[in-house]
Parts: C-alpha cells; structure tokens; sequence
C-alpha cells in the first residue's frame, strides 16, 4: 500500500532527471531542428505521458472523490428534504385535523350557547312570572288591607253619625220629666245589682 502511494512521486523523478539530461543530449547530436529529431519525438512522447497522467490522476483518483463527497452531501439534502416534507405533511394533516375539529366544536359551542340562552331566557320569563305574581299578591293584600281600614273608618264615622243622631234625636225628646224617669230608673237599677 505505502509502495502504491510512492510510484506517482518515482513517476515525477524520473521526468525530472530526463527534462535534465535533455539539453545536454540536444546539444550532443548537434545538427537540424531539435524537435524533429529523435530527442525532440521521445520529449514529445514524455510530455505527452505527462500530461495524460496528470489528466487520468485527476479523473480517475481525485474528481471521484469530489463527485463522491458531493453526491453524499446531494443525497443527504435529498433525504433531509424529504424528512421535511414528511413532517410538513404531518403538521398539515394535523392542523387541518384541528381544523376539521375546531370547526366541530365551534358548532357544538352554538348549539351550547343557543341551548344555554333558551334557558335563562325561559328561567328570566319564569323569574318575572313569579314577580309578576308576587307583586299581584302583595297589591291584593294591600287592597284587602285598604278595604278593611276603610270599612273600620266607615263604620267608626256610621257609629259617629248614629251616635250624633241619636243624641240629637234625644235631645229633641227629652224633657225634664223624662230626664228624672230615667234618673230615678238607673238609681233602682244599681241598688238591685249592689244586693
């Protein structure tokens, strides 16, 4: 494993040494045009293979691992998003079950408050029935209580008025010798309940 590791750096050396011993080559042969000569094909080739390991050790060992990482973050925002509309779903479900239930109790506290306010309307009409009764008993005493005084009152002033009458009446008939008889009478009177 630890040898694996090591061969792109054996790789890089050896390119190293031979960019270095290139010019002294080139210089060597002495001659043309350097890049149509053997040398100038083989550095061709050489930065060729360079470049293409440099691309394949992109591709193939970097970028997968970049793709990888991001493929994990994508799916764990995939899978979160989906936990989240899981739940949304949930808390939509359950509010439009509250929904569906408030709109239950409202009715049901209607039907309450209607079936409440029938009864202290009909409690209030009773209440007021029994006033109403209580005051027709009380001013039926009263009444009562004013016919009686004023029969009392009226017989005290026919008394009155028999009495004035009969003294006027006995005045109008008594003379002195009736006021004697009747003198003489309730002295005989007493002295019979004395014994």
């Amino acid at each position: 494993m630890r040898f694996r590791r090591l061969i792109p750096w054996i790789f890089m050396l050896a390119l190293m040494v031979c960019l270095a011993v290139a010019p002294a080559m080139a210089s060597e042969e002495g001659g043309g045009d350097p890049v149509f000569s053997p040398t100038g094909l083989a550095f061709r080739v050489i930065n060729f293979l360079i470049v293409a390991y440099g691309a394949w050790y992109l591709f193939a060992k970097k970028l997968p691992k970049a793709f990888h990482a991001r493929a994990e973050v994508i799916a764990a925002s995939i899978s979160e998003a989906a936990r989240a509309k899981q739940e949304a779903e949930r808390l939509l479900h359950e509010a439009e079950a509250k929904t569906a239930r408030l709109e239950q109790e409202v009715a049901e506290m209607r039907v309450s408050a209607q079936r409440d306010a029938a009864a202290e309307a009909e409690r209030i009409r009773a209440a007021a029935r029994e006033e109403a009764a209580k005051i027709e008993r009380a001013a039926a005493m009263e009444i009562q209580a004013a016919e009686r005084a004023a029969r009392m009152e009226l017989k005290a002033v026919a008394a009155q008025l028999a009495v004035e009458r009969a003294e006027a009446e006995l005045r109008g008939k008594m003379t002195p010798a009736t006021e004697t008889a009747l003198f003489r009478a309730f002295v005989s009177d007493l002295g019979r309940s004395a014994n």
